[in-house]
């Protein structure tokens, strides 16, 4: 229980070993963020970005732990952002849900972490596309710790 931070077992102190590569990526990669805020408490739901959007519900440690984030999550689609364990999400469901109801949304993508601490995040996008009465795709990609994509 000593490496355990606020009790929960997803966040455990652990140190992800990396070999090192010699080569570098070639040029810099450009932001793929299309709209601000992000931040889902932040996040009007008649934001005129939303309208016909491939809408992207990350948590938010996802984009640190998997190097390619921009390129395979964030391009094509309107970000919002969200931690269960620490925001106040008493009223996510809803507004994820208001989201989905004011907007023509075309998919849902929700990217969290391995960490169990992670998945409320994805059972409140799942709560918001049933609310919303509307059959919108709903896709769940899971980022381990390691930064690889587990699903």
């Amino acid at each position: 229980m000593k490496n355990l931070a606020c009790g929960c077992p997803g966040s455990m102190v652990r140190t992800v070993e990396k070999t090192e590569t010699a080569a570098a990526p070639e040029g810099r990669l450009q932001s793929e963020l299309r709209q601000w805020p992000t931040q889902l408490h932040l996040v009007p739901p008649s934001a005129p970005w939303l309208q016909n959007a491939h809408l992207l519900i990350a948590a938010d440690c996802a984009p640190f732990a998997y190097a390619e984030y921009h390129r395979d999550f964030i391009k094509g689609r309107t970000l919002v952002n969200a931690c269960p364990k620490l925001d106040d999400t008493s009223n996510y469901v809803e507004k994820l849900a208001a989201i989905l109801r004011q907007n023509d949304i075309q998919s849902v993508t929700v990217t969290i972490m391995e960490v169990p601490c992670c998945r409320g995040l994805a059972m409140m996008a799942q709560q918001a596309v049933a609310a919303s009465g509307k059959d919108i795709p709903l896709e769940i990609a899971v980022i381990g710790i390691d930064g690889q994509r587990r699903s």
